[in-house]
């Protein structure tokens, strides 16, 4: 844990060998793309490789005086930059379904456009939400190396999360390939703005991941039946549907 006082607690391992360190007393950065030539440190050298008694080259002090200014390697940087190419993936392939087919389609709100938000990786897998101007839906791509090619189209698979089991629809796509996909709006039409839809998928990808939901939506069966028995009871002709567990984690969030 010992080394330098201002970043990460002094924490060495949590620094990427590209991060860019700056002296707190003077702001002098160091950059290892560029080396330091007064101390004729070359290039590519990273912060942590450098000798023990160096010093900031403007003031003089110490390394244990400089903090990250940016960290083009940390770990989501890393991860952000990875799964780039799949989200961009993702929305040319909806996006040409928008404008080639669905673009006219009385449905569709047309303040929306297609955007993958919040992707992470789960289990190796990405996940994240997709919202297009017809619907937001989770979607779970397959893992470095994984085949989904073989995916049936239509295939339901319940899938778990600290905050629950959610139903996925698996599918295949052109260039995207396999896929499975939870549907959370549709149609999208009460969304204000594509902003709100964004905020909406924010809220979603955290509240998946969180426990405290769970109790609740564990009381689905319950909550239908003591519902069912009550209707009958007063042979009323509508029966809502459960409290599914996409409806605890985009509660009120779509209104």
């Amino acid at each position: 844990m010992s080394g330098f006082e201002g970043s990460y607690l002094g924490a060495n391992d949590k620094i990427s060998p590209l991060a860019i360190m700056e002296c707190k007393i003077c702001w002098t950065p160091y950059d290892p793309a560029e080396g330091d030539d007064t101390r004729q440190v070359l290039e590519g050298t990273p912060f942590m490789a450098l000798p023990e008694d160096w010093s900031c080259p403007n003031c003089g002090a110490p390394k244990e005086q400089f903090i990250v200014q940016e960290d083009p390697g940390a770990e989501a940087v890393l991860e952000a930059q990875r799964l780039a190419p799949l989200m961009q993936r993702l929305e040319d392939e909806f996006s040409e379904i928008w404008h080639g087919k669905m673009r006219d389609v009385p449905m569709v709100n047309k303040l929306l456009r297609v955007e993958a938000v919040g992707f992470r990786y789960c289990d190796g897998r990405p996940l994240g939400v997709l919202i297009s101007p017809w619907f937001m839906n989770l979607v779970l791509l397959p893992a470095e190396g994984e085949d989904w090619s073989g995916l049936a189209a239509g295939e339901k698979e319940v899938i778990s999360f600290p905050s629950g089991e959610y139903e996925f629809i698996h599918n295949t796509r052109g260039i995207l390939g396999g896929y499975k996909a939870c549907s959370l709006f549709s149609p999208m039409g009460d969304f204000p703005s594509h902003a709100h839809a964004v905020e909406v998928a924010r809220a979603v990808m955290v509240a998946l991941f969180q426990e405290e939901h769970r109790a609740e939506t564990d009381r689905s069966a319950e909550i239908r039946a003591a519902r069912e028995a009550e209707l009958a009871a007063t042979e009323a002709p509508d029966l809502p549907g459960e409290p599914t567990r996409r409806r605890v984690i985009t509660a009120g969030l779509g209104e």
